[in-house]
């Protein structure tokens, strides 16, 4: 009789951990990528949400050239702050720009957080057509209001939009 060992050869052992090593190779890409884009909706998301709080409280409080109303009365109770547009949206990585003139608002809400802007830009255009979402920087003219972050140096997605107050 043979006297063999029980348990697995160094050469059955090195295969399996190639095998194993080849499955992490292939799906760690993915996984990173999925997480990335995740993080690009989410930012994305927040804009848009900064956006249309802006658009619903200009029309039901009113808006002035210098502030958002904070209710129905018709007295303004101090400028709004991001808080005020999105509970739970990080006024250290938002930012929102407007200016009132006889009834039209021009609006720039943006983000400074890191993240791929091909895919934020595509959400932003997916969540309303026709819009202008742009990654990078611009210069705007005129004063404007600001809420939230004041520093624009960093701002990697924006969103701009008007629209009318009746």
């Amino acid at each position: 009789m043979k006297n063999r060992k029980r348990g697995f050869s160094l050469v059955e052992l090195l295969i399996v951990l190639a095998v194993i090593a080849a499955l992490i190779a292939t799906i760690t890409p993915v996984a990173l990528n999925a997480i990335r884009k995740a993080q690009a909706t989410k930012v994305a998301q927040n804009i848009k949400t900064l956006a249309s709080a802006l658009e619903n409280a200009a029309y039901v409080n009113g808006i002035s050239s210098n502030q958002i109303k904070r209710d129905s009365s018709n007295t303004f109770a101090g400028s709004a702050d991001i808080s005020y547009l999105g509970r739970d949206i990080d006024s250290g990585n938002y930012g929102v720009w407007y200016k009132y003139d006889n009834g039209k608002v021009n609006a720039v809400v943006f983000s400074k957080e890191s993240i791929d802007t091909v895919t934020a830009k595509t959400v932003l255009q997916d969540l309303k057509n026709s819009t202008e979402a742009t990654a990078g920087m611009a210069v705007f003219t005129g004063t404007y209001v600001t809420l939230g972050l004041t520093a624009t140096t960093d701002a990697v997605v924006y969103y701009l939009f008007d629209f009318n107050v009746y």
